[in-house]
């Protein structure tokens, strides 16, 4: 039996659709991995700083007596840094003073993007990834207690 002209081109086709899926694949992937450490990093960014405010409320705003600037910057990084207590974040508070004597806390995390929560990846398909950073920052008046700006 011979091989008919509609079978050849049955087969053609379920060839030129593998070979599709092998060339989009990658691509597919790549898309994949960016949209999630995306959303990863916006989902972080948005917990970030919804505590920074609090955390700077809480150890600056109204410090102990005998307490500065350098103490409450040092209790702020450490909450933050046991809220985001993940392998592909890292953590950091400068403190400053700004003009009238008020102190600034400016808050900074650090996002590693990781491979489908497989680790982090300094690569991808042979292009960089840099780390992302996101900074909060939040003035403080240290002659009124209590007192954000």
């Amino acid at each position: 039996m011979g091989v008919t002209r509609a079978s050849r081109r049955l087969y053609g086709e379920a060839g030129q659709a593998t070979i599709e899926l092998v060339v989009v694949f990658p691509v597919l992937l790549a898309v994949a991995f960016i949209v999630m450490n995306a959303t990863l990093f916006l989902s972080e960014c948005a917990s970030f700083d919804r505590m920074v405010p609090q955390a700077v409320r809480v150890h600056a705003a109204s410090p102990s007596y005998g307490q500065d600037a350098q103490q409450a910057k040092s209790l702020i990084e450490s909450q933050l840094q046991e809220e985001f207590d993940k392998e592909n974040l890292s953590v950091s508070v400068a403190v400053r003073t700004v003009s009238g004597g008020m102190l600034r806390f400016d808050a900074t995390l650090e996002f590693a993007p990781t491979l489908f929560g497989l680790g982090m990846r300094s690569e991808f398909f042979g292009v960089a990834l840099p780390k992302l950073s996101h900074t909060a920052s939040l003035t403080v008046d240290r002659y009124k207690p209590g007192v954000v700006i």
